[in-house]
């Protein structure tokens, strides 16, 4: 059992004690809190709070009990069912609502549930109000509602065609083009809602040629739901079979993109989002471009440096971010970001809504790949090429980590460092990142260059310091 409350919302597996895991106690407790956030902030005399979730099976239990809750609370609440976290982000602004609820552990397994928690821009809540919600939960400082206060439950399924509407009026989006090239695409939409809204979205893009994989949303994950090419060899093989132009594949909540090109290669979700930023700042209008506007990106500190190449080679600014959604849609509002997300195949397009979002990312990238009028390997060649190593340390509770940190930072301190999020050091177009972990003695060890041994020599030269710094430590205990 587990059971991790963050500023960003309450994760855990279902059942076991309360406490121990995500019981039906938890998930009212945290919810009424929530609901005692909003309301508090709200200049409104009742609350109205838009709720919805991805396929997994525990979903509709936690949607009963998260839809009771709020009712009891006094909140009025828009349920729209089975959907997709960037859809239940377009709802709240249009609702007019106060706030959102995801019942969605995006890529966990099936054991997992969440509620993630939206403000009233239908954007995931600040660090400081996500800590409010837990000291209200700890303290149960709520209180439910008499009988004649109690909230009302409204329905509508109706919110998978506006998110496509929204999507469709995009300027950025040719349909035309996508329609002349006639794609043929396999798509794995891992049994959860993706199976439901990409059919939808590919055949109004003008997609008539489409493979259908996982796309029943019954909440079993025939694979892990990580969209990471260790978990794709199904649609690796289907693409090559099917003689498909593209495969496409989502996470349970579709937020995250990953792409298979014509030879059943990865295309790299880290490059999900350098390619969708290479059309986005080549659309750029002549009246952008003549007026001084920048076409400027942002991704977070452990993503490719490929987004900052392509958007310098578009005159305009890259800006690196804290890891996190909310660090980054932050940033973009500071930088003016056009296009920005995460190396993890997250877009974010702000001229449709602040948050990651795999189905405007189909969108544009189908565009983009109509336009380029040669294959998706070819269009991924055409890019620079880069290797990330993913590297872990465990460490004894009794280790001073940021000691840690500290001193790797003095040893490289003639190298470019950032500090906004655990220490990222630079060496020319080489860079490594080491991030602590907030649940457990662990430090992570992003290292990045042109060549995958080096990546990996990197993050090796890097871990080597870390063991004898703590080498030094032991002794001096």
């Amino acid at each position: 059992m587990a059971l991790i409350k963050s500023i960003s919302g309450i994760r855990g597996t279902i059942g076991g004690k309360p406490g121990e895991g995500l019981s039906p106690l938890d998930v009212v407790k945290f919810t009424a809190a929530y609901a005692t956030f909003i309301a508090k902030n709200s200049k409104n005399k009742k609350i109205k709070i838009v709720v919805g979730r991805d396929a997994r099976i525990s979903g509709e239990m936690v949607n009963n009990l998260v839809l009771g809750t709020l009712q009891g609370m006094g909140a009025d609440v828009i349920d729209i069912g089975l959907s997709t976290t960037p859809t239940v982000e377009i709802a709240v602004p249009d609702e007019k609502a106060d706030g959102g609820i995801i019942l969605t552990a995006s890529h966990n397994p099936k054991q997992w549930n969440a509620l993630k928690l939206l403000n009233e821009k239908g954007e995931f809540i600040s660090e400081k109000d996500g800590a409010e919600v837990l000291e209200i939960a700890e303290k149960e400082q709520y209180a439910f509602a008499d009988v004649n206060s109690l909230g009302v439950i409204t329905k509508d399924d109706t919110y998978f065609t506006k998110h496509i509407d929204k999507i469709l009026a995009l300027s950025l989006v040719d349909i035309e083009a996508i329609k002349k090239a006639d794609f043929k695409v396999v798509i794995d939409c891992v049994n959860s809602t993706g199976g439901i809204v990409l059919p939808q979205l590919l055949k109004a893009l003008g997609v008539n040629q489409i493979v259908e994989l996982y796309c029943e949303p019954t909440g079993e994950f025939p694979h892990n739901p990580e969209p990471l090419p260790e978990n794709l060899r199904d649609i690796s093989k289907l693409v090559k079979k099917e003689g498909a132009d593209l495969g496409i594949v989502v996470d349970p909540d579709v937020d995250r993109l990953a792409l298979v090109c014509e030879d059943g290669e990865m295309f790299g979700e880290e490059y999900t989002l350098v390619a969708v930023a290479e059309y986005v700042l080549n659309k750029r209008s002549p009246s952008e471009k003549a007026s001084g506007k920048k076409g400027n990106t942002v991704s977070n500190l452990s993503s490719t440096r490929a987004l900052r190449d392509v958007t310098e080679n578009h005159a305009g600014k890259y800006s690196a971010s804290a890891v996190g959604e909310v660090n980054v849609v932050n940033m973009m509002k500071e930088t003016g970001a056009v296009i920005g997300g995460e190396g993890n195949g997250g877009v974010i397009l702000p001229e449709l809504h602040y948050g990651r979002d795999a189905l405007v990312g189909i969108a544009l990238f189908l565009s983009h790949l109509a336009k380029y009028g040669k294959s998706c390997s070819m269009l991924r060649s055409s890019y620079p090429d880069y290797h990330i190593s993913k590297n872990k340390i465990e460490l004894t509770p009794e280790i001073n980590v940021d000691s840690i940190l500290e001193n790797i930072q003095l040893k490289y301190k003639k190298q470019p460092i950032n500090t906004i999020d655990g220490v990222k050091i630079e060496f020319d177009k080489e860079w490594v990142h080491l991030r602590k972990s907030n649940t457990e003695p662990i430090i992570r060890i992003y290292s990045e260059s042109e060549s995958e041994t080096t990546a990996d020599n990197l993050a090796k030269k890097i871990m080597a310091d870390i063991r004898e710094l703590i080498k030094v430590q032991q002794i001096a205990v």
